[in-house]
């Protein structure tokens, strides 16, 4: 095989995600409700101001990021054992072949493998930063509506809840990019093929879903 075959399909495989990533922040920036990923966050953000002016909804607020905090943790818990794994994967193999503090033979497969902890270490601390977001706005919200303490952090719950939305979208997104890193492990050639995959089936759940706008009429079918 060509030397230069696996770094290409490295750099391809790279310049594909970045211009797809790219393509989403232009996109929300000129429709934030098209993205799916900024319609959720301006939708909690209404959640958070929903639920300000709504007395005896601090229970119900509390139960919901109690749920998305668990969500977030489901993510981190998975993240840090397949950082774990592949650290120990990686350690044994460098020690079987006797190359743990050797010069590497395959520097790509190195890049590859250092790239694939960097994202799973990448998802679990945006799991983990979420889950700590999702708890503080948890105090937040569970004042009571109307107090002088509520009135006066309802923008950080706001803040916070649209902050640890982001990021956990993040941390999940992160651990979806371990796909064309795995098949670049196993054939460098099919990185590039894997993630335009994985970009393919993103943009079906990149959409934000089609609401009618009241008192516009609905699009012809």
């Amino acid at each position: 095989m060509n030397p230069l075959l696996p770094w290409l399909a490295i750099a391809a495989a790279t310049l594909l995600i970045g211009a797809y990533e790219l393509h989403l922040v232009m996109t929300a920036r000129r429709g934030p409700e098209v993205t799916a990923r900024s319609a959720h966050s301006r939708l909690r953000g209404e959640w958070v101001a929903a639920l300000a002016v709504q007395p005896g909804s601090e229970i119900l607020a509390v139960q919901t990021l109690r749920n998305s905090l668990m969500s977030a943790t489901i993510t981190a818990s998975t993240a840090a054992l397949a950082l774990m794994g592949s650290v120990s994967l990686a350690a044994s193999s460098a020690v079987r072949n006797g190359t743990l503090w050797a010069p590497p033979q395959n520097s790509a497969r190195l890049v590859l493998e250092l790239l694939l902890l960097a994202t799973l270490f990448a998802s679990y601390l945006c799991s983990a930063m979420a889950m700590r977001y999702f708890s503080q706005a948890g105090f937040v919200l569970s004042l009571p509506v109307g107090s002088p303490a509520r009135e006066r952090r309802n923008p950080m719950a706001t803040a916070y809840v649209q902050r640890a939305s982001v990021l956990y979208s993040w941390g999940l997104r992160l651990f979806l990019f371990v796909a064309p890193i795995g098949a670049g492990l196993v054939n460098p050639i099919a990185m590039p093929f894997a993630a335009l995959a994985l970009i393919v089936v993103l943009r079906v759940f990149d959409r934000a879903p089609d609401v009618p706008v009241p008192g516009q009429a609905p699009a012809p079918q």
